[in-house]
């Protein structure tokens, strides 16, 4: 693969790379107009791919918090067209690596030394690249290592990076009035959390260390004295990418012990810790050879505060959606319903978020759920399809919800995914037995 030798780190010339890329899907929508008479469905797939290829190329030489939004994205399987799904789910773990000359650089203005003055040995290539850091293999003192380097740059851009993403979110989202900026800020908040790696160490030995009892998992030990602020140094842990692994012949009982796993990490984290590792993508996730389940990326953890846990979870409640009274009430306090809202917004949203929760919650309804079954996720891209083509919505406010339904909502859509992918069968509450 490619490396680069240069990241653009200034806001002009990162704004610059933006524009170009604006000007290439400018000359999608042009070819697309041309085509569309001929045949629009087949017009419309073409655009799709131009459109993310392009938006992705430009977007990966940035890296930083413009390609984290491209990787986020890529998790919302039902609600983007599948060219950009396929494309973007790339920033996951693949995309173009620093040089080795670069890579020596940045590690000497990080940590004050070369990586050959404090490690055994370190490989010049990195093994994988991501949004905001690339991963090399060390060793020290007979210990195998994996060691992150953030990308030059990426800390200082996050702001001016998410003022040039805004637009092309808020025409996305639907996003109206000053209440849209609650929404952004809460993406640079936690963008900027991630690019701390003092904070993610901290972070990672808390979880893991709590986390040490649910069964079928594993996780790396972490090396302060080896780290910094932007540097990361842990245990090598062999294993496959969970997107890889879903890909390959596995039989039903491996996928069901290790959908377990991943179902128990997940609430017991959201309900005993109230705090979350909200990134579930596959790459943060590898399977042992052993067939357990190794969390490796704790970048991005989410604190659920008590006054949005506590309705959240209760319109997780059948009786809850089903009782009219409660069900305005929790709509209310989780601010998808405001004082504002007119009697046609009211009766709309009212409706829309009914139908969507029954759905979405309706894990929480049974004791053992199957996340493979393909009539889950249809009701699910039935409805994401529906909204998305009615008129109606489009005239409405889109601002909908507490600023915490991001990466909450986030967790549950990437969780529900790998579990999808997995064919796994869950017990669902079987979490507050095996970790008491």
């Amino acid at each position: 693969m490619k490396t680069l030798d240069k990241i653009p780190t200034g806001k002009i010339e990162r704004a610059g790379k933006l524009v170009k890329t604006g000007v290439k899907i400018g000359g999608n929508y042009v070819k697309y107009y041309g085509k569309k008479w001929v045949d629009p469905e087949k017009a419309k797939q073409d655009l799709d791919q131009d459109n993310a290829e392009d938006i992705y190329d430009g977007l990966k030489s940035l890296k930083g918090s413009a390609l984290k939004v491209a990787q986020m994205l890529s998790m919302e399987k039902n609600l983007l067209p599948r060219a950009y799904v396929d494309k973007f789910s790339l920033s996951q773990f693949s995309v173009p690596p620093l040089s080795a000359p670069l890579v020596r650089k940045t590690f000497k203005n990080y940590l004050g030394k070369y990586p050959e003055d404090i490690f055994d040995t370190f490989e010049k290539d990195s093994i994988n690249a991501a949004s905001i850091g690339q991963v090399h293999k060390a060793t020290k003192d007979g210990r195998q290592l994996a060691v992150k380097i953030q990308y030059p740059g990426v800390a200082q851009s996050i702001s001016s990076d998410l003022a040039l993403v805004k637009p092309v979110a808020i025409r996305m989202f639907n996003l109206k009035g000053k209440d849209s900026e609650k929404y952004f800020k809460e993406v640079e908040h936690k963008l900027i959390e991630e690019t701390d790696y003092v904070l993610e160490l901290q972070q990672s030995s808390e979880i893991t260390k709590a986390c040490a009892a649910i069964p079928h998992m594993e996780f790396p030990n972490y090396y302060p004295e080896l780290s910094s602020e932007r540097i990361l140094t842990m245990d090598w842990m062999v294993g496959t990418h969970l997107g890889e692994f879903t890909k390959t012949d596995f039989d039903s009982e491996l996928g069901n012990r290790l959908g377990q796993a991943l179902w128990d990490f997940y609430m017991f984290q959201i309900h005993e810790l109230r705090k979350v590792h909200a990134d579930p993508h596959p790459g943060n996730f590898l399977v042992s050879p052993e067939g357990k389940l190794i969390a490796i990326d704790f970048g991005c953890i989410k604190t659920i505060p008590n006054e949005f846990y506590v309705p959240y979870f209760e319109l997780a409640k059948s009786e809850n959606i089903n009782n009219d009274a409660v069900f305005m009430q929790k709509l209310y306090e989780l601010e998808i319903l405001t004082s504002t809202d007119t009697p046609e917004e009211l009766t709309f949203f009212k409706a829309l978020f009914k139908e969507m929760l029954s759905i979405f919650t309706s894990p929480f309804h049974k004791e053992e759920f199957d996340f493979g079954d393909d009539g889950f996720w249809s009701k699910i891209a039935e409805l994401s399809e529906r909204y998305s083509k009615d008129e109606q919505i489009r005239k409405m406010n889109g601002n909908r919800g507490s600023k915490h339904f991001l990466y909450i909502n986030r967790t549950f859509f990437g969780l529900y995914n790998l579990l999808h992918d997995l064919k796994a069968k869950v017990r669902v509450n079987a979490f507050a037995v095996q970790t008491v």
